[in-house]
């Protein structure tokens, strides 16, 4: 029996991890949001609590006397233009770490970073070295000082989520499997990035992996959570189109995406919230990342599911209105 506290699992990692963790019936699970969960169904495991406001945290969390703690709550915008716009990433850190400190009976800490501590295609040399182009990623370098700084004596451990797909999941890879299925994708006529990716029942896995390890395999370490193999994006693309069964994908020259990505620059100027393309994302959508996951893999052993699983459990997801998922 185990009792644990997740902080935003109304979001799409976190909904996923309580959905592993209410499997067994002996685990105590509990949700610390400000917003309702995604999933309808997690609801009596919620309560409305904000990271940021440190006395109704620590009552709270104190009063669940979690054993494990999973601090995923987080703003993921990119749309901030100042860091203090980031105080979940930054402020709901230190208090995690302040609140943590009081619980002699708790065994770890999970801290949620990002990749994008660093620009997309920069390879980091060590764990210290960010590099960091938009104000969320510099919000996450600071979350992670701050764990390292503030944390000494917790159990803790950093993970930085790679480009995660899967149930409950929201743009840009939601929006990548619907345009798939209405026709609406292309390749670049480039041969096509190749990224480390993670299905998010793997992901979940691996965070599962992470707490049940040795403390020396794990404890005041970093890790990147994604598949083991990279991806080519040309290639999973042809996978859930002929899983879908609709007609082959068309290419399309690199100049004209960069055409098409400067006028979805214009509409994001002028307020438009979501356009189809703009340039960044065409650059993301252009640059390799791949990142070195060989201790996660040391710890977690085979992953549960194939990518041809991941994408018939997304497909089937997709195509139920987005409903509960079991294994």
């Amino acid at each position: 029996m185990a009792r644990i506290i997740i902080t935003g699992a109304s979001g799409f990692i976190g909904t996923n991890l309580l959905e592993l963790f209410l499997r067994d019936p002996s685990d105590e699970v509990l949700n610390l949001d400000i917003v309702e969960p995604r999933c309808p169904t997690h609801r009596p495991y919620w309560r409305e609590v904000d990271v940021r406001n440190l006395e109704q945290l620590a009552k709270t969390v104190c009063g669940f006397e979690p054993d494990y703690i999973f601090h995923l709550a987080a703003r993921t915008d990119l749309n901030g233009n100042h860091l203090e716009d980031y105080d979940s990433n930054t402020v709901g850190v230190a208090n995690v770490v302040e609140v943590a400190a009081k619980l002699p009976q708790l065994q770890r800490v999970v801290f949620a970073s990002s990749l994008l501590v660093c620009k997309l295609g920069y390879r980091p040399v060590h764990d210290l070295d960010f590099c960091p182009d938009t104000v969320y990623g510099e919000s996450k370098v600071v979350g992670e000082k701050i764990v390292r700084l503030q944390a000494q004596g917790l159990p803790w451990v950093i993970v930085r989520p790679t480009s995660i797909w899967g149930p409950w999941f929201a743009e840009p890879y939601k929006n990548f499997f619907e345009a798939i299925e209405r026709g609406r994708y292309v390749h670049p006529s480039a041969a096509g990035t190749t990224r480390s990716f993670g299905f998010v029942l793997n992901t979940v896995h691996q965070l599962e992996c992470i707490c049940s390890a040795n403390g020396e395999d794990v404890v005041g370490m970093m890790f990147y959570l994604a598949d083991y193999e990279p991806l080519n994006l040309r290639q999973w693309a042809n996978i859930i189109q002929k899983r879908l069964g609709v007609k082959p994908i068309k290419s399309i020259s690199s100049s004209i995406l960069k055409a098409v990505a400067l006028v979805g620059d214009g509409f994001q100027f002028i307020g438009v919230s979501n356009p189809p393309l703009t340039s960044r994302r065409l650059r993301n959508l252009l640059t390799d990342a791949v990142y070195d996951v060989s201790a996660l893999k040391a710890i977690c052993a085979p992953l549960p599911y194939s990518l041809s699983d991941g994408v018939e459990i997304t497909l089937n997801w997709l195509k139920r209105g987005q409903s509960a998922v079991s294994k």
